[in-house]
């Protein structure tokens, strides 16, 4: 006699994630209301033109670029005003989320693009490490870039860095992890706020990304994330009057002449686009110092004979 109380097992639905965009610290739909498939990179694909489906990604209009930029600015004071050391706490933190989310990562990677389940987990690693190595510079670029002046007279020279202010950021095409790390985390370690606009072709790493950043101690608007078609979000983002500067890392060569004249209306420090042929290679200060400005103050010492300072 068969037993009554042995459960018939029921199908489950499946659950699929509906990817958002990640603005002022939460996770609005794009206000056009468009989305765009993402497909997963595979060889047979590449040869088909097509893969399998992954999700519907939300694409951004120019409404969503000018509200990340709001959201960007009104966090940039509190921001910057942090000391160093604290956002070097927080960005350890976002490495501490990524780790334990790394299966997930891991995945994603490796449908976005097209690796093994053991290259994308190093892909992976890899991005985390950067997140620790970008924590551990935010209260020691100052001494690397900054430092007391020699000069004729009684005076105190001292040069510090500040950042820029609000930096959009085109995060790079083929690499959708480990390259939107390497391009963001120093934009932010140096107390600027950002505004990302996700690899084209695979933006659902980034989308994931923003996640993490809502669950660690990120203020909401020093990072925002959007997803779309590059060009068509990048154009107002190069001509907004306030935006401070602008990181061309994604941008092929036509798209990159277009926004850097767009760019030059309000003076925005540009970095050019620069292969990259292996993200994972220790990328050194040069991003951080990008869009850093230097203050330097002047003050008097005080008239200095042979006994020494007057104070």
């Amino acid at each position: 006699m068969s037993d009554k109380s042995e459960k018939t097992e029921q199908p489950r639905l499946s659950v699929f994630k509906t990817y958002k965009l990640y603005v002022g610290g939460k996770f609005p739909r794009s206000e056009s209301g468009r989305v765009y498939e993402v497909t997963a990179k595979t060889s047979a694909a590449d040869a088909a033109g097509k893969g399998k489906w992954l999700a519907n990604a939300p694409q951004s209009s120019r409404k969503d670029a000018r509200d990340a930029v709001v959201a960007a600015r009104k966090a940039f004071g509190g921001w910057s005003g942090a000391t160093a050391y604290n956002r070097g706490q927080v960005l350890y933190r976002v490495a501490e989320m990524l780790e334990g989310r790394r299966d997930q990562f891991t995945r994603e990677v490796g449908e976005a693009e097209g690796l093994s389940k053991s290259k994308a987990a190093a892909v992976v690693d890899a991005t985390i490490d950067r997140w620790v190595w970008y924590a551990g510079w935010t209260d020691k670029i100052a001494q690397v870039v900054g430092g007391g002046n020699p000069v004729a007279g009684p005076y105190f020279n001292l040069s510090s860095p500040e950042p820029t202010g609000v930096v959009a950021v085109l995060a790079p095409q083929e690499s959708s992890f480990l390259g939107l790390v390497s391009v963001l985390a120093p934009v932010i370690a140096t107390g600027n706020t950002a505004v990302v606009i996700a690899s084209e072709k695979s933006p659902l790493p980034a989308l994931s990304l923003a996640e993490v950043l809502a669950t660690s101690d990120v203020p909401g608007g020093v990072v925002n994330v959007l997803s779309g078609r590059t060009a068509e979000i990048a154009a107002p983002l190069a001509a907004h009057q306030d935006v401070n500067a602008i990181d061309l890392a994604g941008a092929d060569e036509v798209l990159a002449k277009e926004l850097e004249i767009a760019a030059a209306d309000n003076l925005k420090r540009i970095l050019r686009p620069q292969p990259v042929d292996d993200w994972s290679v220790t990328p050194g200060t040069d991003r951080m110092t990008a869009f850093l400005e230097t203050k330097t103050v002047w003050h008097p010492t005080g008239s200095l004979g042979a006994s020494g300072s007057a104070y």
